[in-house]
């Protein structure tokens, strides 16, 4: 009973604070204008392709690499002013790759079947979360103190990709210092929604999101320790995978994890279409993906299906909204109808604390016992920690290089308790147990990806604690797939995540490329109406 006082009264005076710094917000924020209220819609076929088809094509000559690389940098030019997604191109070193490329296939001798085995996304172009390494590009993750650094190298993720011959087009706006669900810093300014210029893409691979969603990259690559690959995904009406813990190389990011959070950080696959969500993941998880028998065939009909509806209740977080809770009824339905299984229905009471068990556990030390780094540490320049309380007062002088979110982020750090409770690490420990006890070998969980369909702008600023729905399984190091169901009555995405037992990623991956035959997958946005 206490703890349930306490959280409404953090949940009010947050809420209090928060609308009254939006005030002085938007009194002083500039007024975005575009003059057009929806992308234009896609007009070349090759942009309605999945990666697996254009590579196809690239291999067999019935497209040359460089048409396919010129049609998304024709597609950039002309939506990017609109959405603010990608923040720096290499349209010219793409290009001249691509050309390479189609060399390389005029030359082959070994045929088809040998170019697809040694690289099977040969010619096809990708996009990539600024806060990854890639040669020649930016590598600031919204930071203006590292405005001015260029990567050397990539990350071991990019490395992997390109050496199965993707061809990098630039890179992506994300949230500052990657920890807040909508995609905006100082260095590149906001990412706008391609379904509603006036919601966010997410956070924080958000420009990644939206640049996919828009119809402008059909493959990316993003992270997640909170959502940051989910919450993107299903804003923006696209696919995407938080591996199993430990598949995918986290190195060459920036900010690296720390503490405990080295083991809730997930490197993962973002992309338009779901039969792309496979070859992308066995690609980056090099070696590792054998774990996961991503080949072997999966009988969606022998499994066991599980749905949840709502976190139980919180306080700290807004309740599901209709329209998503009905989506999930639609997929329970179809689910029974089509394969002949039972949907079970479940109320899981420790979900209720999951932002709770989020924080203790991303702020516990490591195994070393050292603490992880501080958020303020990382806002500073030069190892230098800033100091929340003074950047506010210069944010609200307009003098701060900070956002308000990231000021924000701070400031918590401030009234957080070093001594964790017992109660949490005890509601932690008894759903880990319980969700894989129910989960096992065969089991498919669903769950909201979010309480609310794509916000405004700014808005998640009164509800911080709403990407729990996602950041708690990235503590119970459970793989989760999100998966687009359509539109709202808004013409905003619908969707859901898929969460199965650990190193059961195929589970969630072969009912993500049902659900897509099922409901559609990603809607054009150039073809629904959005709100001006």
């Amino acid at each position: 009973m206490a703890l349930n006082r306490f959280e409404r009264f953090l949940s009010r005076l947050l809420r209090a604070v928060m609308w009254m710094l939006f005030a002085v917000f938007k009194l002083f924020a500039p007024q975005q204008r575009h003059g057009v209220s929806r992308l234009p819609p896609i007009n070349n076929p090759l942009l309605l392709l999945s990666a697996m088809q254009l590579a196809r094509k690239i291999r067999r000559k019935e497209v040359t690499s460089v048409e396919v690389v010129q049609a998304y940098i024709d597609r950039i030019q002309e939506v990017n002013p609109l959405i603010n997604a990608m923040v720096k191109d290499r349209f010219s070193a793409a290009l001249q790759e691509a050309a390479q490329v189609d060399k390389l296939i005029e030359e082959e001798t070994g045929g088809e079947d040998v170019l697809e085995d040694r690289l099977p996304l040969l010619g096809v172009p990708i996009s990539v979360k600024e806060s990854f390494a890639l040669q020649g590009m930016p590598n600031s993750t919204g930071l203006l103190s590292r405005r001015d650094l260029i990567s050397g190298v990539d990350a071991p993720s990019v490395a992997l990709l390109k050496r199965a011959g993707a061809i990098p087009l630039g890179v992506t706006n994300c949230s500052e210092l990657c920890m807040w669900l909508e995609s905006h810093n100082h260095l590149y300014g906001i990412t706008n929604n391609p379904y509603d210029f006036e919601r966010i893409a997410g956070g924080s691979s958000g420009g990644e999101g939206s640049i996919l969603g828009g119809g402008a990259s059909v493959i990316g690559i993003g992270s997640d320790i909170g959502g940051s690959i989910r919450i993107p995904c299903f804003f923006n009406g696209i696919f995407g995978h938080k591996p199993s813990l430990g598949i995918v190389s986290n190195d060459g990011q920036y900010p690296p994890a720390s503490g405990l959070q080295m083991g809730f950080l997930c490197t993962g696959p973002m992309c338009r279409y779901a039969e792309d969500l496979i070859p992308m993941l066995s690609i980056m998880g090099g070696p590792n993906a054998n774990k996961l028998s991503l080949s072997a065939e999966v009988d969606l009909k022998k499994l066991r299906f599980f749905s949840v509806p709502h976190n139980g209740g919180s306080h700290l977080v807004s309740p599901v909204d209709a329209q998503l809770l009905q989506a999930q009824k639609m997929v329970v339905r179809r689910l029974e109808a089509d394969l002949g299984v039972k949907v079970q229905e479940l109320f899981i009471p420790q979900l209720k604390y999951s932002f709770q068990i989020w924080g203790t556990m991303m702020a516990s030390p490591g195994k070393d016992g050292k603490p992880p780094t501080t958020f303020a540490e990382l806002m500073g320049e030069g190892g230098k920690k800033v100091w929340p309380v003074w950047e506010l007062f210069k944010w609200i002088l307009g003098f701060s290089s900070h956002t308000i979110a990231a000021i924000g982020l701070a400031l918590v750090e401030l009234f957080q308790s070093s001594h964790p409770s017992p109660f949490i690490i005890q509601q932690k420990e008894s759903l880990q147990q319980e969700l894989e006890e129910l989960l096992g070998t065969d089991g498919v969980l669903l769950y909201p990806s979010h309480p609310q369909i794509a916000p405004k702008h700014h808005h998640p600023i009164f509800t911080p604690f709403n990407f729990s729905y996602t950041g708690i399984f990235n503590i119970l190091g459970l793989p989760v797939t999100q998966c687009p169901l359509g539109l709202s009555a808004e013409g905003l995405p619908l969707g859901v995540q898929i969460v199965t037992g650990k190193l059961q990623d195929r589970l969630s991956l072969a009912t993500a490329l049902y659900l897509e035959k099922a409901f559609g997958g990603w809607r054009e946005p150039g073809k629904t109406t959005a709100k001006p």
